[in-house]
């Protein structure tokens, strides 16, 4: 099954780092990765929370997880019907990065007014994370 995944961009920069093969470990205050089931609600994270805190950017990821393995969790609705996601415990990601099929792609990104750094207009990629992803 395919997954989408809103990040920023330093989220982004710690999957790069692996080789787009794994989501790094939950932050203490982050007791669940949630993973969402569809394009568009992971863009509306991405376009309208991501662009806002931080980095002011955010990305949309896609990734397939195998099907027998996502069985075990309960799809959450967390509002409209879009709005869905699986909610894994911050314990179990390791396992959950096991299952990852291929790499992570990133699929979209997006740009707040207070974004700041250079954007390769070929790639609509930050040029500082296109360093990270080329070593």
């Amino acid at each position: 099954m395919f997954l989408y995944r809103p990040v920023g961009l330093h989220e982004l920069e710690l999957i790069a780092r692996s080789g787009f093969t794994a989501f790094p470990p939950r932050l203490p205050e982050q007791p669940i990765f949630y993973p969402v089931l569809n394009f568009e609600y992971a863009e509306k994270i991405a376009r309208e929370w991501n662009t806002r805190s931080n980095s002011f950017a955010g990305f949309v990821l896609q990734f397939e997880v195998a099907d027998d393995y996502l069985q075990k969790f309960t799809v959450q609705t967390v509002g409209s019907s879009i709005c869905q996601e699986l909610w894994i415990p911050a314990e179990e990601l390791k396992e959950f990065n096991s299952h990852i099929q291929g790499k992570i792609q990133i699929k979209a990104a997006f740009y707040g007014e207070q974004f700041e750094g250079e954007v390769n207009p070929e790639t609509n990629l930050p040029i500082a994370l296109e360093n990270w992803i080329s070593s």
